[in-house]
């Protein structure tokens, strides 16, 4: 059964820091496209930063550009999203996402999801 399984998320206050992690299982991490999602009450889901499977290249969202990185081990079939001096426009819920083709941050390309993680950073 293919799955992804997050964890890491909570409350934390600005400034703060928070590490998700996504766990694959049934199959092989490596092999694919990865990338962190995230959805705000009433917005649409947006890609915050991605990894490319062909060219391993990073995208990340201008948002969050220099507090955020996106990571992977692929010994633990696992992916991460190191998350710094959070703000409360971070407040959402947070998706981990894989595909075997997908070569852009969107929504759309991507074809198995986590269940998502709530990251709440207060006003």
């Amino acid at each position: 059964q293919v799955q992804l399984v997050e964890s890491g998320g909570g409350l934390v206050q600005p400034g703060g820091s928070l590490r998700l992690s996504c766990v694959a299982s049934g199959f092989a991490l490596d092999h694919y496209a990865i990338g962190w999602f995230r959805q705000a009450p009433g917005k649409e889901r947006e890609g915050v930063s991605c990894i490319s499977h062909s060219y391993g290249s990073t995208y990340y969202a201008d948002s969050v550009k220099g507090r955020f990185t996106i990571s992977r081990d692929d010994a633990k079939n696992t992916i991460y999203l190191q998350m710094n001096n959070l703000k409360p426009e971070d407040t959402a819920v947070y998706y981990c996402a894989a595909d075997r083709w997908a070569t852009t941050c969107v929504r759309h390309y991507f074809d198995t999801w986590g269940q998502g993680t709530q990251v709440t950073v207060p006003a």
